[in-house]
């Protein structure tokens, strides 16, 4: 059995990872820890491994905290930076832990991301976007950032040309952000759960790519198989993708 204490257990994702932990053949769930509660090896009750679903301003503190605790980590939590990347690399390195940090779980949208960059070389023009509910924190959403980057390596990769645009004023930023030269939009929308499109262009043609969760159960057997997957490995993993057989 798979010992394992989430973290922001109150919060919507919190519970239904509870929930699935719990139900998984498995794994026992010893632990529940949301905002205000240490993270000490007594409050983590033994777990193997920590799931963080928190907010972006905790969540690093928060796989620190377990690291020093000897514990493995897997993260959903979204809006993470380079610098708090390499930081978290670096602990888990040194403690000889794990820790997956992964922009979504979901297998439509780890897919959307995987074929996005197969994609990528054979189109001229690229734009991401995101939809989602209003109560989300971060924008774009971390899987949005994940897909443009993911697409801007592999045009980099065959030294594609930059994407015709001759948008010359925006005041309003209306074309949206720009991730490593790939436009981004983010929607928040009352009604929405967590969407993605990714749309390709070509002279005369179009490809679409995308995904939809509409209820927040369509994770869970992405992070189950990450609470899985830690356990043997060490070092920082960035998505489920690197778990997964997809080749």
């Amino acid at each position: 059995m798979i010992s394992v204490a989430v973290l922001g257990s109150e919060g919507r994702m919190g519970r239904t990872v509870c929930q699935a932990v719990s139900e998984a053949p498995d794994m026992e769930l010893v632990a529940r820890l949301d905002a205000g509660d240490e993270i000490t090896p007594e409050h983590l009750n033994g777990a193997d491994v920590a799931v963080d679903f928190t907010v972006p301003q905790a969540s690093e503190g928060n796989v620190h905290a377990c690291l020093d605790a000897g514990i493995n980590v897997v993260v959903g939590t979204t809006g993470w930076t380079d610098e708090a990347i390499e930081r978290v690399r670096a602990h888990a390195d040194e403690a000889g832990q794990c820790v997956l940090i992964a922009p979504n779980f979901a297998m439509s949208a780890v897919l959307v991301m995987e074929f996005a960059k197969k994609a990528a070389r054979y189109f001229d023009s690229v734009e991401v976007l995101e939809m989602h509910h209003p109560r989300k924190l971060d924008a774009p959403s971390g899987t949005a950032h994940a897909t443009a980057r993911g697409i801007a390596a592999a045009r980099k990769h065959v030294h594609m040309a930059a994407m015709p645009d001759a948008t010359q004023t925006d005041a309003l930023g209306t074309r949206g952000g720009v991730v490593d030269g790939v436009p981004v939009h983010a929607i928040r929308l009352a009604g929405l759960n967590a969407h993605e499109e990714v749309l390709f262009g070509n002279p005369g043609e179009q490809l679409v790519l995308r995904t939809d969760c509409f209820d927040r159960v369509s994770f869970m057997p992405g992070v189950l198989h990450a609470v899985r997957a830690v356990l043997p490995r060490r070092g920082l993993i960035l998505g489920l993708d690197q778990v997964l057989d997809l080749d």
